[in-house]
């Protein structure tokens, strides 16, 4: 499975935005097997912003940070323990804007099948790893009405052993699951990307 990601990662043209804002980096990380996981942390209920839900390892740029890539795996470092030397980098998926409207870079990688992780208590109550098949599998997959700004969209939305993937995590999922795999999970375009470029 990881092959095929590999190569139709490489040949995938994701969107890039026009304009600059503040910027974020996450890492949509992929353990080395032959049903690959999703690495997900369920974000702790005492923080500011997204408490309490499932998302990627991830966070706002620093001004120290090379790029989006560095800002990614620092912040997998400081969330999950998991060191940069530890990630093979296979791609990146498109830019999407938050609902507190940070310019979001998704980084795709692989890791050891393995690869011991170990959540930070001060940001994330528990590391979540989500087998690429249950995704993939329409039954596992629910879409939800949204009604945001006027507009009614629906999103794809998972259900894990308690917990719901849902938003801008599931939106980047459904994105690497078409590209990669082929799962033809019904995207219209996100606003941000009626006013971006290839």
């Amino acid at each position: 499975m990881l092959d095929q990601l590999r190569k139709r990662l490489h040949h995938h043209r994701p969107w890039r935005l026009r304009t600059r804002g503040r910027e974020a980096g996450v890492l949509v990380a992929l353990t080395d097997r032959p049903d690959p996981e999703v690495i997900l942390t369920l974000r702790a209920a005492t923080l500011s912003t997204h408490s309490g839900e499932v998302s990627f390892p991830g966070g706002k740029r620093d001004p120290e940070d090379a790029d989006l890539l560095a800002t990614a795996l620092r912040e997998a470092h400081e969330e999950v323990d998991l060191h940069s030397r530890d990630v093979e980098i296979i791609g990146s998926l498109g830019q999407v804007v938050s609902k507190h409207h940070l310019q979001v870079m998704p980084w795709v990688g692989v890791v050891a099948e393995q690869q011991p992780l170990k959540a930070n208590p001060g940001e994330i109550d528990r590391i979540l790893r989500v087998p690429l098949s249950f995704l993939l599998a329409p039954e596992n997959r629910r879409m939800d009405r949204l009604d945001f700004a006027g507009q009614t969209r629906y999103v794809p939305a998972w259900s894990w052993q308690g917990d719901v993937i849902w938003g801008l995590t599931a939106y980047i999922l459904a994105e690497l699951l078409n590209v990669g795999f082929d799962a033809d999970i019904p995207m219209k375009p996100r606003p941000e990307h009626l006013e971006a470029e290839l």
